[in-house]
């Protein structure tokens, strides 16, 4: 697949990028217990199934939703971009029996240029992590998306608990639900929860909406 054009950057020294180098050894083992919501987001995109579509995952982490989608849209063409080239030997191992409908790349959003836009652009749990930059991301993924294209974004919301707070603050991620603020004005929603996480300790969202024209 051709889609992507990846200028060489050096992602190495980036925060995130270091903070992977061994998180990505117990990412899988672990994530499922607190990162809610992701094949709920998938369940619930409104692209019917069938649909030759382009989609690109910014944050792919692992490959999980990767090949959620590649087995949900049987005629879509799939990007996924991480800065963590750990997390992406992981990932590149998991979507070999879909080569030629995945594909990957090592960088930084925004600093690699695509040949066209996408039908679909997928966040999860990536833009709490991103800090600052994160509303700079959402405007780039506006620009990266076709008009009439879906944004689906599943992450992290708020806490009350002030421990937890300081806790997931240590972990590179925001949790004062700032992105619901901002989501719900750059695109015409489609779908929209927030739910609870462990009896309340904190709570996550979903949101799906449309580029407006």
């Amino acid at each position: 697949m051709t889609r992507n054009i990846a200028p060489i950057n050096n992602t190495e020294n980036h925060p995130l990028s270091k903070y992977y180098q061994f998180q990505s050894r117990i990412y899988d083992m672990t994530r499922w217990s607190f990162l809610f919501g992701r094949r709920q987001l998938i369940r619930t995109l409104p692209i019917p199934k069938k649909k030759s579509i382009s989609i690109l995952e910014i944050g792919c982490g692992t490959g999980k939703n990767l090949i959620q989608l590649a087995k949900k849209y049987p005629h879509a063409e799939i990007t996924g971009i991480d800065l963590s080239e750990e997390m992406l030997q992981i990932c590149r191992k998991k979507i070999t029996p879909y080569q030629g409908r995945i594909s990957t790349i090592k960088g930084a959003f925004g600093e690699v240029t695509f040949r066209e836009n996408f039908d679909l652009i997928v966040f999860s749990y990536c833009l709490t992590m991103v800090n600052p930059g994160w509303d700079r991301l959402i405007d780039q993924a506006k620009s990266t998306l076709k008009t009439g294209g879906v944004m689906a974004v599943v992450d992290f919301h708020d806490t009350a608990v002030s421990g937890f707070e300081h806790h997931m603050a240590g972990h590179h991620v925001r949790m004062d639900g700032h992105l619901l603020n901002v989501l719900p004005k750059k695109f015409r929603q489609h779908e929209q929860q927030i739910a609870k996480a462990y009896f309340g300790a904190w709570r996550w969202f979903m949101f799906i909406g449309y580029k407006k024209p």
